[in-house]
């Protein structure tokens, strides 16, 4: 499993906009090949300010098959616009894991 983390900084105002936009967006992530979940949380400490994770079966399947797709030019012209300046994306692998 990989999973991509992303902060997202939207631009002052446009929060509530951004939430409702995501969500529309999520069904054109969901349906891509090797995608096993997301999340999005905002920031308690900073306003505008969100963590995507997005996990999935390979680091190919989000960067050459979701990002090839038409699915990705969706979310990109509907989510793009709130971005200010544009997010990082790094992509991970499980070390170690620990759960109560």
């Amino acid at each position: 499993m990989i999973l991509e983390s992303a902060v997202l900084c939207v631009r002052p105002g446009q929060e509530e906009a951004f939430e409702r936009d995501f969500a529309a967006a999520s069904a054109f992530i969901s349906g891509s090949e090797g995608y096993l979940s997301h999340e999005l949380l905002r920031c308690i400490g900073t306003k505008g300010r969100y963590l995507l994770l997005a996990r999935w079966t390979t680091v190919e399947a989000h960067t050459v098959g979701f990002r090839g797709s038409p699915q990705y030019l969706r979310w990109k012209n509907l989510l793009h616009p709130y971005y200010d300046p544009f997010p990082t994306v790094e992509h991970y692998e499980t070390v170690l894991e620990n759960r109560a």
